[in-house]
């Protein structure tokens, strides 16, 4: 009869073996393309000795192609929980140096566990991607496992925040979860994402492209805008996730995290009064004004690469975490379009859905015309930002900084789509178009009719600007709610969000709506 050492012993090389993976020689590879193991990953990501592992014995049981002879320890995932800045969230990795990390049905049902723990415990649960794929020698088996996990995406949409992180290959099926998930992080060099790789593509098509620039993280995070951060390593990575962390709850039950800042709420900025240029049309960079206006200057943006023309990301007012979209005069003139519009509608979504107030300052001559943004569905695109600013019931506030024109001024969160205080600078130019456009149409017998139509358009051109491109009609319609000095922006929004903070504003009882996706 076997002793309880004997036991104990049996039990302590079963895990050494576990914890090697696919053993040295795979680690070593692993180490030499730039890539941490699936455990040192857990270990740099997670508070010192929180980590918890589950279902470390789990074994595959599947037979076809002789695979009962291949052995994959801890079935090529590793799943468990632990915390981050002393908060519970839930984590699996998959692990390359076995058998390519690829997914098969139990490696499927350790990851489909930990998202069903992570949705009861209500943490955020978050996914390190590096994997082969679906395993091949299982067949449907494997297919149903993604099928389960993408099920398992939807039902936490907007529960619990769902982070992926791609640290090494991610293809064909394997990319749709993290799609379907609230952030993506990529890491340059290591991470690829695409449904058909570089050779598929070249049989079908005939396109030669290599995987970097098909799928690497700068295609993602500025072409595709499939991914919402790019770090230069693994480090840097996990740096991000924990500063993202910091700024959301862990479900949608809970208020974002506070923190208690030194930053003065009633400062007074004079900065921002001379930072829109005299010239209308010369740009500046909405960032600086972000950046003067919150706590400690420290604005962290989401998506910095796709759709400069519109910014969005997180920050704080007075210690209480906020998301920010500002149009940016610097990028397109601050144009919207078919990708800001996409952009600016998931986010506005994910900081409702985590009851993360929304601040908007807008400077937008309105959409960007062209035959290529018409036929790309402007029109539809569009619409998910009306759809998503409308839809929102967290306290929204807006601030009129320049130029709201048109659909374009509806549509960056004006108080017709529900905004609870809008703030316009005397720099505001609030009306159905620019002036130049304006006097052109509604002046145009008396230009034509001129002996010198250059002066007289001129003329028209700053009569309308003096008369209608200005803060103050929208304000004697109550449309505005105050027009401020720029330097007293933070003063005033940090006020209007404290009193915004009991705000509770229902909808009409639904399944769901119908988002123009």
């Amino acid at each position: 009869m076997e002793t309880i050492e004997t036991k104990l012993k049996i039990l302590q090389q079963k895990r050494e073996i576990i914890e090697k993976g696919g053993g040295e020689k795979r680690i070593q590879k692993q180490h030499q393309s730039g890539k941490l193991t699936a455990r040192e990953r857990i270990e740099k990501l997670l508070d010192k000795d929180s980590f918890v592992e589950i279902d470390a014995f789990v074994e595959h049981r599947s037979i076809q192609f002789d695979m009962q002879y291949t052995k994959a320890p801890g079935e090529g995932v590793v799943t468990g929980y632990g915390t981050i800045d002393g908060r519970l969230v839930f984590v699996f990795a998959q692990d390359f140096t076995t058998i390519g990390g690829s997914l098969g049905e139990m490696h499927a049902a350790k990851i489909c566990k930990v998202m069903d723990m992570a949705n009861k415990m209500g943490a955020p649960l978050i996914g390190l991607n590096d994997s082969g794929g679906a395993r091949i020698q299982e067949g449907v088996d494997a297919l149903k496992g993604y099928g389960e996990i993408f099920l398992r995406n939807t039902l936490s949409s907007g529960v619990i925040p769902q982070l992926s992180v791609i640290l090494g290959p991610c293809a064909g099926g394997a990319v749709y979860s993290p799609a379907l998930t609230d952030f993506v992080f990529m890491v340059s060099g290591i991470s690829k994402m695409f449904i058909t790789g570089p050779q598929v593509i070249k049989a079908v098509t005939g396109e030669e492209v290599t995987p970097e620039e098909l799928g690497g993280a700068t295609a993602h995070n500025e072409k595709s805008g499939v991914a919402h951060f790019i770090s230069q390593n693994e480090e840097q990575c996990f740096e991000q996730i924990k500063k993202l962390l910091s700024y959301i709850p862990s479900n949608n039950l809970e208020d974002p995290p506070y923190k208690a800042t030194t930053d003065d709420p009633a400062k007074i900025i004079p900065e921002l009064n001379t930072i829109i240029p005299v010239d209308p049309n010369k740009p500046y960079d909405m960032k600086d004004v972000i950046k003067l206006v919150v706590d400690n200057n420290d604005f962290f943006e989401v998506q910095p690469l796709y759709a400069q023309n519109l910014i969005t990301g997180f920050a704080r007012l007075s210690g209480h975490s906020v998301g920010i979209l500002a149009n940016n005069p610097k990028h397109l003139a601050g144009c919207l379009d078919i990708n800001a519009s996409d952009k600016a509608a998931r986010f506005i979504r994910f900081c409702d859905a985590f009851n993360i107030p929304l601040v908007t300052f807008t400077d937008t001559p309105g959409y960007l015309p062209g035959v290529a943004q018409e036929h790309g569905g402007i029109i539809r695109h569009g619409a998910k930002l009306l759809y998503a600013y409308s839809e929102a019931t967290v306290p929204k506030l807006t601030v009129i900084t320049r130029k709201a024109y048109g659909g374009a001024y509806i549509a960056m969160c004006s108080r017709h789509l529900g905004a609870d205080q809008v703030f316009a600078w005397p720099t505001a130019e609030i009306a159905v178009m620019g002036p130049e456009g304006a006097a052109n149409i509604i002046f145009k017998k008396e230009i034509e009719n001129s002996e010198d139509p250059i002066t007289t358009r001129q003329q028209k051109i700053d009569e309308y600007r003096n008369n209608f491109a200005n803060p103050y009609q929208a304000a004697a319609r109550g449309y505005v709610d105050d027009i401020i000095e720029p330097a007293a922006t933070r003063a005033k929004l940090i006020s209007a969000l404290e009193m915004l903070m009991s705000k509770s504003e229902k909808r009409p009882a639904k399944k769901h709506g119908n988002i123009p996706v």
